[in-house]
């Protein structure tokens, strides 16, 4: 493991991170790998390359328009990145198979954001959360 490629790791996460907080699609898509998945457990839902990651972000954000995340911890490796945040916002549209409730939810969330040592860029994101349900 070289000092540099974790250093790499880290200011790409950076910029994912700020791309989030600014609502930026094309931002965040500048920092995955055109193949890039992302996967929601324990729903165990998948949305693949550019086009599906913009869908993610894109239900995600209107879901929770205020969506905030609060890091808690993080560790970076050469594989890539772990974060642990607690995660609030307003359900103001469907997320997944949930109906907007328009209360405000706090949840916590485990994201692996897996490098790719070839391209430079994440994978993708394994979501990991104990999102509140509520049944409609």
């Amino acid at each position: 493991v070289v000092p540099a490629e974790i250093d790499e790791i880290r200011e790409l996460w950076k910029a994912h991170s700020k791309a989030e907080d600014a609502r930026s699609i094309e931002g965040l898509m500048a920092t995955l790998t055109d193949d890039c998945v992302y996967t929601v457990y324990p729903d165990d839902v998948s949305w693949h390359g550019h086009e599906g990651a913009t869908r993610f972000y894109t239900e995600l954000l209107t879901a929770f328009p205020d969506i905030v995340f609060e890091l808690q911890n993080i560790v970076i490796g050469p594989q890539g990145v772990v974060e642990e945040a607690i995660v609030t916002g307003t359900h103001e549209a469907k997320w997944l198979d949930t109906e907007p409730t328009g209360e405000q939810l706090t949840w916590r969330n485990a994201i692996f954001f897996p490098w790719d040592r070839e391209a430079r860029l994440f994978k993708g994101e394994r979501v990991y959360t104990d999102m509140p349900r509520r049944a409609v």
